[in-house]
């Protein structure tokens, strides 16, 4: 009765519903900006809405952050250049769809799945908030390495149809870029060739804004003379017997999305990656291959990064530690507003959190409504010329890049990664590994030395995962992961399936 009195607080206010409403699509346009990310948009919202409520605050940020993350989709499905981290594997068949002359249907696909996965990973909020939490608070630095390891192996299997020597290469090569700058723990200065302005590394969205967005631009406008291809948005919203029919993989991509982020720090890029790596690992033989149109690899991609948003709350509201970049930014919010998220918050003001599920519950059905709406519109950037279009891609990802930390030299790392994506494309190299690299460059260091440190040596901190039911869980994945990538494996389950489509003798 108690948690019903705390919900209906919200409907004896009707402009808190009008707020997430208002929050809702401005994170939905938010997101088509490349290099305008989520966080930064709700920092922005913590300075505006200081003198506001903390219902009314809360209601806005709740709703930019759902917001942000399915309209982040949309660019990488039109122009394959990703308005955020978390769309960077929607992009791997969002975009070859668009060619297809399918985007409206891409996009109305991700705007269904982004609000199931939105309301699963609420419900996951709801029911497991604290258990999760406890089960969060028992990941080691070890276990941390090991999700690190298991987003590197990902590189072989993310490059489309591109060799795993390619994908390789290119996660070597963000692995390095990641090294860039003064090392947090010694402070020593690593490739830094003595340029004052390395010192601060590389900021993996401006990598992605280059990798992505210039390099896309320069492809484009190398091959001007190509056909532009008109959009069928005669059809946006699919049937619901394919929405049911890939209802599994859903609930997969759900559960992986909800996990990745209870784990403070692990984000949606890692998320929907991870989800669409093990998608492409399970299902088996889809219309389509995956990286050429495949709907399954958009589907897991925009599944996960959505249902991690319940996640992600979990460990800022019961443990006081931010799933995300975003939810760290709501922890500052709420500390400005006199409270402190963690345990006390939960005992003292449960109302709190009761209202938090509620602002998402209802964030999540002005996602559907306006995910599907505005498709038509957009669907016409495609068929832009490209003498027009890209010169505006090209302003956009400067004001991204600048936007971030407002230095001029983003601007150039952005244009650097530009050509070099560029040269990339061109020699048939995956993009999005390098991305992955950078990404999981501090992860992978950092929990590294730490499990050193804490175990006193190499051999012990190797040692110390057969120590732990969760490393020897994760250990036994990792193992399934680097066996599914072998030609043995490969042959076995090839030949399995013969089998069992082999007509069955009675004797």
């Amino acid at each position: 009765m108690e948690i019903l009195s705390n919900l209906l607080v919200i409907f004896t206010k009707p402009e808190l519903i009008l707020l997430v409403g208002i929050g809702t699509f401005a994170g939905v346009y938010i997101g088509v900006i490349p290099g305008i990310s989520g966080t930064m948009a709700v920092s922005l919202l913590v300075s505006f809405t200081f003198g506001w409520s903390t219902y009314s605050a809360l209601a806005v940020m709740v709703g930019v952050y759902i917001g942000v993350v399915y309209g982040s989709a949309r660019p990488a499905i039109l122009l394959n250049i990703p308005g955020g981290p978390s769309a960077v594997a929607t992009g791997f068949d969002g975009y070859p769809l668009a060619k297809k002359g399918l985007a409206g249907v891409a996009m109305g696909l991700t705007a269904i799945q982004s609000f199931i996965g939105t309301v699963l990973g609420v419900i996951g909020l709801a029911t497991l908030a604290p258990l999760v939490s406890q089960i969060a608070l028992k990941f080691h630095s070890v276990d941390y390495l090991m999700l690190a390891f298991m987003g590197l192996m990902m590189v072989g299997s993310i490059g489309s149809g591109l060799s795993i020597r390619k994908g390789i290469i290119g996660g070597a090569i963000g692995l390095v870029l990641g090294c860039v700058g003064i090392d947090p723990q010694t402070a020593v200065k690593r490739f830094t060739f003595n340029i004052v302005y390395l010192n601060s590394g590389v900021d993996f969205i401006v990598a992605m804004v280059g990798l992505f967005g210039a390099s896309e631009a320069l492809i484009q406008l190398s091959e001007l003379n190509l056909r532009i291809v008109k959009q069928n948005v005669s059809k946006i919203v699919p049937p619901w017997k394919e929405v049911l029919k890939y209802l599994p993989l859903t609930i997969r991509s759900a559960i992986i999305g909800f996990l990745v982020g209870v784990l403070p720090g692990a984000g949606g890029d890692i998320a929907a990656l991870l989800s669409y790596d093990i998608a492409k690992r399970t299902v088996k033989k889809p219309k389509v291959p995956f990286g050429e149109g495949a709907f399954e690899g958009i589907i897991a991609p925009e599944t996960a990064n959505s249902s991690l948003i319940g996640g992600a709350f979990i460990p800022m509201l019961c443990l006081g530690i931010p799933g995300d970049g975003i939810t760290a930014v709501m922890i500052s919010a709420l500390t400005i507003h006199g409270l402190q998220p963690g345990p006390n918050l939960m005992r003292t003001t449960p109302e709190l959190f009761w209202v938090i599920v509620l602002f998402l519950c209802i964030s999540s059905v002005f996602l559907l409504v306006f995910g599907l709406t505005g498709i038509k519109l957009f669907t016409k950037l495609i068929e832009i010329p490209k003498g027009i279009l890209m010169p505006i891609i090209l302003i956009l990802s400067v004001i991204g890049s600048f936007a971030i930390r407002n230095s001029l030299y983003d601007i150039f790392w952005m244009f650097g990664f530009g050509i070099i994506g560029f040269f990339l494309k061109r020699f048939k190299y995956p993009i999005a590994p390098v991305v992955l690299g950078i990404i999981l460059s501090y992860l992978f260091e950092t929990n590294y030395r730490r499990g050193v440190l804490l175990q006193g040596s190499v051999m012990g901190m190797f040692g110390s995962v057969f120590t732990s039911f969760i490393s020897m869980l994760l250990f036994i994945f990792i193992i399934f992961l680097f066996v599914s990538q072998s030609n043995i494996f490969r042959k076995l389950t090839k030949s399995g399936d013969k089998a069992a489509k082999a007509p069955h003798v009675i004797d």
